[in-house]
């Protein structure tokens, strides 16, 4: 688990996510009906080396895309393929930076074109939710703290919590110590400090939380097919409160 000690270590962490939100508000532009999300992917690897930077998630433990796109029911670690995107659906994509040894990571849901209010509903649950955690991402808290911020929010308002996958530690490597689970009971777990680099990430349901994992051995989906959201934002936690270094996804 990395703590930041140095303003060098933090000039890193910051340059790391600003190249990641440059070329997440790159892609945000190019999400329309008709657009592959393999032509997503080349954009993704295009401008993250165009910034001298490299695609964490290119070959990591074999995955072989630089972003996940997951669409509608698609939790997370969805491959960009030949699917194009169509009116209504909803698109998650997930990206992290290597930016001279430092990472960073972050996701966003879109909605292409015209969507139902329930939609709606779900996509800023979701990013309340990540609102609610980064408050708890502060000294004097714990990281149950943060989940339980999470979890409260979501079932007050009758979504559920995606329990499968966590948030986590970065800095030096993609995924550090502590997780970051998005359900559980305050004042648990590791005491937040001053230094600490945490990606938090909440994943809902407009359904049930149950997963399956689909054939390509990657691709989280609801049992219920249910659509999902994933929002996710690289935080440092500093004297002054909760630093967002991914701040600026438009």
């Amino acid at each position: 688990m990395i703590e930041l000690k140095s303003p060098e270590q933090v000039g890193k962490i910051r340059s790391a996510s600003r190249v990641l939100v440059d070329v997440l508000n790159i892609l945000k532009t190019h999400i329309k009906a008709g657009v592959k999300t393999k032509e997503l992917d080349s954009i993704a690897f295009e401008e993250i080396e165009l910034r001298k930077a490299r695609p964490a998630f290119l070959g990591y433990r074999g995955f072989p895309g630089s972003i996940c796109t997951c669409i509608n029911e698609e939790i997370v670690h969805g491959i960009p393929g030949q699917r194009k995107l169509k009116e209504s659906d909803i698109l998650s994509i997930d990206i992290g930076v290597e930016f001279d040894g430092y990472f960073s990571d972050a996701a966003v849901t879109v909605a292409v074109g015209k969507v139902n209010r329930a939609t709606h509903k779900l996509l800023d649950v979701t990013k309340e939710a990540l609102c609610k955690a980064i408050d708890k991402t502060n000294t004097g808290y714990r990281i149950s703290d943060i989940s339980s911020a999470i979890q409260e929010h979501v079932e007050g308002n009758k979504l559920s919590v995606i329990r499968d996958f966590v948030g986590h530690g970065i800095g030096l490597k993609l995924h550090e110590d502590p997780q970051i689970p998005n359900f559980g009971q305050r004042g648990m777990g590791t005491r937040i400090k001053e230094g600490m680099v945490l990606a938090i990430e909440p994943m809902v349901s407009a359904g049930k939380w149950e997963v399956a994992v689909l054939n390509d051995g990657w691709t989280a989906i609801t049992q219920d097919r249910s659509l999902t959201a994933h929002f996710e934002h690289t935080i440092a936690v500093t004297a002054e409160g909760p630093e967002v270094l991914t701040e600026g996804i438009i």
